[in-house]
C-alpha cells in the first residue's frame, strides 16, 4: 500500500538554518531516500515552495471558483514538503517517517511527520459498485 508522509515545518524557523543546518539536512534526506530506493519502497518525494507562493482555489456561494493567496489555513506550521513509499504495512511507513530528519523543524523546534495512506480510485470503484449493488438489492 502507498503512504504519503506530510512533512510540516515552521517557515520562519527554517529561514533562520545556518549553512550547516541545511547541508546536514539534505544529506541525511538524500539517505533516506537511497535506503527507500534500496529497499524498493521509494516512489517519489519533494520539497514544496514557501507558503506565500500558494494559491487555493475554493468555491464561492455562486458555486463558481475562488483563488486566493497562501494557504487555506493559516498556522506556525506548514507543509514543506512529503514521501510517497509503497510499503508492506502502517508500521513500516511509520519506521521511514521516525528517520525524516528534523532540520525540517530548525533551531532545535520540532516539526512533525503526517502518515496517510493513499485511497486507491480502484477502491472508490468497488465502494461505490458495492453502494449501487446494495441499492439495487
Amino acid at each position: 500500500m502507498q503512504y504519503m508522509l506530510l512533512i510540516y515545518n515552521n517557515e520562519e524557523l527554517q529561514a533562520k538554518r545556518s549553512p550547516e543546518e541545511f547541508r546536514a539536512g539534505m544529506v541525511a534526506h538524500r539517505q533516506l531516500m537511497d535506503e527507500a530506493r534500496a529497499n524498493g519502497v521509494f516512489v517519489a518525494a519533494q520539497p514544496l515552495k514557501p507558503s506565500p507562493l500558494t494559491k487555493t482555489v475554493s468555491l464561492g456561494p455562486d458555486m463558481k471558483a475562488i483563488v486566493t493567496d497562501g494557504p487555506f489555513t493559516e498556522t506556525k506550521e506548514q507543509l514543506a514538503g512529503y514521501y510517497l513509499l509503497d510499503c508492506g504495512s502502517i508500521e513500516e511507513a511509520l519506521e521511514y517517517a521516525k528517520k525524516i530528519p528534523q532540520f525540517c523543524a530548525a533551531n532545535g523546534k520540532v516539526g512533525y511527520v503526517e502518515v496517510r495512506p493513499i485511497l486507491e480510485f480502484s477502491e472508490i470503484q468497488q465502494r461505490y459498485e458495492a453502494l449501487a449493488a446494495e441499492q439495487h438489492a
